[in-house]
């Protein structure tokens, strides 16, 4: 039996993501990720015109006369959302902490797939996979996605993101677009997002707070570090630090700028207490851009 005050959480989040969808994100979440797939249809013989790289040697020497591949456009696109539900994203300086706003995006994504007649499926990880719904389609299933957020108890801490890229390795054969949503506080994971990359249309949704790029002069704080527990006592008045602390976290978004970038996986930043519409709209207006050349 679901509890009727998760009930009326999935109807506010339907409610709220449906209105985007329909007055935005409908049409450009289409164009952004049409043809992304092609299926092998038929072997014909080569005419005037055609993709020289097209051509079927095999056949061509079986024939005598040159033939080539021809392929259509995968209507039924899988989306996979890989959402993070470490301690770390639980975070947040202001009434919206990092795990509303990614139960909010991964929301609006799962509506623009059923919306689209596409397939979507949800991996929830900390430093494991914790739960796997497999892709399907129907509102009824995007739902469940959505109460599935919701109602989650996270088992672990730590963040792994070799550890999901590995299972998605395992679960996905076939082509998918991939929503790595996570703020990436994790290391050793380069190899296993090659890999997924290479397979699958990977795009990186980092998720952010304010306070993550520069901290107040509040005087002396006690902060836990919520994956690993430790404690550490912070001099937030001295100008030194600050200085430190944003330099750090500036750095360690440009790593993570530079490796995405060098693996051409797309990336989109949302942060909270901010809305992410208008970058998302942007970043689907990209994609179709690109397509289209």
């Amino acid at each position: 039996m679901i509890p009727p005050e998760l009930l009326r959480k999935v109807r506010r989040i339907e409610l709220r993501t449906a209105r985007l969808v329909d007055s935005l994100l409908g049409g450009e979440y289409h164009s952004a990720f049409k043809g992304r797939g092609m299926e092998f249809e038929d072997v014909r013989e080569y005419v005037y015109g055609d993709e020289v790289r097209a051509i079927d040697w095999n056949v061509t020497a079986r024939a005598g006369t040159p033939h080539v591949k021809s392929f259509r456009e995968e209507r039924e696109l899988t989306v996979l959302l890989l959402v993070d539900v470490s301690s770390s994203e639980f975070f947040g300086s202001a009434e919206q902490g990092k795990n509303d706003l990614i139960v909010e995006f991964a929301a609006l994504v799962t509506l623009a797939a059923m919306r689209n007649g596409d397939k979507a499926g949800l991996v929830l990880f900390s430093d494991r996979v914790e739960r796997y719904i497999p892709p399907k389609k129907g509102r009824r299933h995007g739902l469940r996605i959505i109460r599935d957020l919701l109602a989650h108890e996270p088992e672990g801490t730590g963040t792994s993101l070799s550890e999901v890229l590995s299972f998605v390795g395992k679960v996905q054969r076939r082509r998918a677009v991939v929503f790595l949503v996570s703020d990436f506080l994790a290391e050793g994971y380069e190899r296993d997002l090659a890999a997924a990359k290479s397979r699958h249309d990977v795009i990186a949704v980092r998720v952010g707070d304010p306070r993550e790029a520069t901290i107040p002069d509040v005087g002396l704080v006690t902060l836990e570090d919520a994956e690993s527990g430790e404690t550490v006592v912070l001099d937030t008045a001295s100008d030194a630090f600050r200085s430190t602390y944003a330099v750090t976290g500036e750095a360690s978004r440009k790593r993570l700028d530079d490796l995405l970038k060098s693996l051409g996986v797309d990336e989109l930043s949302i942060t909270t207490g901010e809305d992410y519409v208008p970058e998302l709209s942007r970043f689907f207006r990209k994609r179709e851009k690109r397509a289209s050349r």
